[in-house]
């Protein structure tokens, strides 16, 4: 049902991206993007999240984004999100990452989403996987909701 596509410099990335998978359950996989050959995109849900590298998501990401095809996402629910520090001066990876997926026909369920780490190599800042779980529980409820009202 759901897929988290993460990258990660210091872990900081791949503990929000697991702290996602968990709160979803056994409907998750969570997958580095160095494994991304092995993953078929076709799930209710895709998250995808990285670090940000210089204002932008990592190399990867951006490498997978790039392959992606104009509709090969099409009627695929979609968010993304990013770690950073805290600054006005860190960049909106999530953003561009958001960009990337619409592109690729994906409908976004949700804004992107900050992650702030203390420091470049981190740690995480005091509360991020509990507002990560949160966000996690939002994006399963927008999804429940949207299938109830293809149901209904």
């Amino acid at each position: 049902m759901a897929l988290i596509i993460y990258d990660s410099a210091y872990g900081n990335t791949k503990r929000i991206a697991e702290a996602i998978t968990e709160t979803i359950g056994a409907s998750a996989r969570c997958i580095l993007i160095d494994d991304i050959e092995k993953v078929n995109l076709n799930d209710d849900l895709l998250i995808v999240g990285c670090p940000i590298n210089a204002w932008h998501p990592t190399p990867k990401i951006v490498e997978f984004l790039k392959s992606l095809s104009p509709s090969q996402l099409s009627g695929v629910s979609a968010a993304s999100f990013d770690t950073r520090i805290d600054s006005i001066f860190s960049g909106n990876a999530a953003r561009r990452i958001a960009s990337g997926l619409k592109k690729a026909g994906a409908i976004m369920v949700a804004a992107p989403q900050a992650f702030y780490v203390k420091a470049t190599a981190g740690p995480l800042a005091d509360g991020e996987i509990e507002k990560a779980k949160e966000w996690a529980r939002s994006l399963m409820k927008v999804m429940h909701n949207t299938h109830a009202v293809l149901a209904g």
